[in-house]
């Protein structure tokens, strides 16, 4: 258009023109809504192929008498051997769970507004103020009387006295006498018994 601006905007379809993606077979409307539920099928999700075993197969290409880097490899593309199953330590299913359980965070004890009425909370708090001070109290009064000092306590609770035991070096604990001055076998009993 000559001697008018230029229109930067695009023309909008009329108005019988649905905006939204009409998918086929599967969009039936309210009605379809209504009428059925479409649940998406539960599955594992990316099926994973399984790792290979390799000890499995380095165990069996040396006993088939491969030895280098290149037979292995040849012998891996020719015997394709994958884990088990329970190859993973810790298997990702879900835990069981009971069917009465609920599930999300439990609702918050009521307040307890008769104890707000009666003013408790402040008598709790001056009860244990008292208390503390009483503690105090008692401990400064400890503090005044006369401290027991090493000797006091010795004084009333006496050490036990040590016995007293003769100190022998060990490799002469085990060595017999060397001379015999009784006259019989069973003479040096009766005297030790004595």
């Amino acid at each position: 258009e000559l001697g008018k601006p230029q229109r930067n905007c695009y023309t909008l379809p009329g108005f019988d023109f649905s905006y939204g993606l009409y998918i086929h077979g599967t969009d039936g409307g309210v009605p379809a809504a209504i009428g059925h539920w479409n649940t998406g099928k539960s599955g594992n999700g990316l099926v994973q192929k399984m790792p290979r075993d390799y000890i499995t197969m380095n165990c069996d290409a040396v006993k088939a008498g491969y030895t280098t880097a290149h037979e292995f490899n040849l012998y891996y593309k020719a015997k394709d051997i994958r884990c088990n199953v329970n190859y993973r330590r810790f298997k990702r299913c879900s835990p069981k769970i009971p069917a009465d359980m609920t599930f999300g965070i439990t609702t918050r004890p009521s307040t307890p507004f008769f104890d707000l009425l009666q003013h408790k909370y402040k008598e709790l708090w001056m009860e244990q103020q008292r208390a503390r001070t009483a503690a105090e109290r008692m401990g400064k009064k400890k503090k005044d009387g006369v401290s027991e000092t090493r000797t006091t306590l010795l004084r009333k609770h006496p050490l036990p006295a040590k016995e007293e035991s003769f100190w022998h070096l060990p490799r002469l604990e085990k060595v017999g006498p060397h001379l015999s001055t009784f006259p019989d076998g069973d003479a040096p009993k009766k005297a030790f018994s004595a």
